[in-house]
């Protein structure tokens, strides 16, 4: 079935799954792996983008582009953060049947990411001088760092209703759509980059105008997507209002997420703000560790969200052991993905740096980063799956404290201590992210075995009227 073919039948008809009955190996397999390869698509053409620069711009383009994440990520964090709140309500009360009410959860949704993408756009650029300042950039990376800033975050309303749309399909069990276009978006971005930087000569600037574009095309056919669904979630413009208690109940999920991936990623800039300490070859080999770091989480993080997911639609229906079952499956299949992604990092680390940058001092250091880190991301899997639990569950408070004790607090005591006391060396500082994991899954653990998370639901079991 070629591309053409499936965007037509992914505009048309009923895609969502009850997962409240049937396999749950199967529900979580289905629902995750469509996820997961348009995560991997998704990477890939940020991959893309560093390929490029990395090779057809200059190093300063390179490692200005793969060291502003922690800048864009405490903007967009926020709101993917917040956003999650809504993809729970409405998946619980999906799993409820309650029709009326995924209706205005899903327009509450709609104008809450409007009136956000407005703000954000005005406030990502006004802040990008500040944001560089704050993560000590070099001098000679802020021209090219800024430049992609301005044009990515005057660009950033496509991004969010993807996001926001993704995530409302992806509530009532459809995650094969937002794959499909993520795969258009993936295809568009590399042959722009192509385009822009080896014919137009655009450099950093046209790596961020293809970025956009993409981003707003894939924003595009996921709102005609809801514009022509025929289920409880379908989308008309002229029903976008916010619903007080909708939205009420969108922030009391989704605000803790919300304020822990904000501030994690913001506490991330001072992260970047040692790494920036030591020279740009390490700044480099840092960005391509980074690009594989966002590989090897995929698998962990599609699944946590299928537990999101299932959880919010078994506890909507009043099935508490089937959503426990659940994540305790979730769980064992992260790990096993998992470590077989890390066998494959440690083995082939050279080869996998030199693909951004042939430089053999960044080599050197990505490579180092790569062997020492990989293996600590097995802690990461049972923090991850966790937290989308209770996320599913609403109790979406523990974990935000939790993640920003360990990734926030400890981290930045760590760093601190480290660098000021102990070693200022590359390694040592590098650690302090396995360190944060650890501290993060044994408090995750702790919470989730003596909890009772799963009175956290938030939506009514009524079932609604009858017509």
């Amino acid at each position: 079935m070629g591309i053409s073919t499936a965007l037509k039948k992914a505009f048309g008809g009923r895609q969502e799954v009850d997962m409240t009955e049937g396999s749950i190996f199967r529900h979580l397999l289905e629902f995750a792996f469509p996820l997961l390869i348009g995560n991997i698509f998704q990477q890939l053409y940020n991959m893309v983008d560093s390929w490029v620069v990395g090779n057809y711009v200059s190093n300063e383009a390179y490692a200005a582009v793969g060291t502003v994440g922690p800048i864009i990520n405490t903007l967009i964090g926020f709101f993917m953060g917040l956003s999650s709140g809504a993809g729970v309500v409405i998946s619980q009360y999906f799993g409820a049947k309650r029709a009326d009410k995924v209706h205005d959860t899903v327009h509450t949704a709609m104008m809450m990411t409007l009136i956000l993408a407005i703000l954000f756009t005005g406030v990502g650029i006004v802040t990008v001088p500040f944001m560089l300042n704050l993560i000590d950039m070099p001098e000679e990376v802020i021209p090219e760092a800024t430049t992609y800033l301005v044009i990515y975050f005057a660009g950033v309303i496509g991004l969010m209703f993807y996001n926001i749309g993704s995530g409302i399909l992806r509530a009532v069990g459809d995650s094969t759509r937002p794959f499909l276009f993520l795969v258009v978006s993936a295809v568009l971005n590399t042959c722009l980059d192509l385009l822009f930087v080896l014919k137009f000569h655009m450099g950093v600037a046209g790596v961020a105008y293809a970025t956009i574009f993409a981003q707003a095309v894939s924003a595009a056919l996921v709102i005609i997507t809801l514009m022509r669904s025929k289920a409880s979630i379908r989308f008309r413009i002229r029903d976008m209002r916010i619903d007080w208690e909708m939205l009420g109940k969108i922030v009391k999920v989704g605000f803790p997420a919300a304020l822990q991936m904000a501030i994690t990623a913001f506490s991330n800039v001072f992260v970047q703000s040692y790494i920036n300490y030591f020279e740009t070859d390490f700044m480099s080999g840092w960005t391509a560790y980074n690009k594989m770091d966002q590989l090897i989480w995929l698998p962990m993080q599609s699944l946590a969200l299928a537990a999101t997911t299932f959880v919010g639609q078994n506890l909507g229906m009043g099935k508490v052991e089937r959503a426990k079952k659940g994540v305790r499956k979730a769980f064992f299949m992260a790990l096993v993905c998992t470590a077989g992604l890390i066998v494959g990092v440690v083995i082939f680390a050279p080869t996998l740096v030199s693909f951004f940058n042939k430089k053999p001092e960044v080599v050197e250091y990505g490579t180092m980063l790569l062997r020492y880190l990989s293996p600590f991301y097995i802690l990461c899997c049972l923090n991850q799956i966790y937290a989308g639990a209770l996320r599913g569950a609403g109790q979406s408070r523990a974990p935000m404290l939790i993640m920003i004790g360990s990734f926030v607090v400890f981290r930045q005591c760590y760093l601190y201590i480290m660098s000021h006391y102990i070693a200022n060396e590359m390694l040592p500082i590098a650690m302090s992210y396995p360190a944060g994991w650890l501290v993060c899954s044994a408090a995750m653990l702790l919470y989730y075995h003596n909890s009772k998370w799963e009175k956290a639901c938030v939506v009514e079991r009524e079932q609604p009227a009858e017509e």
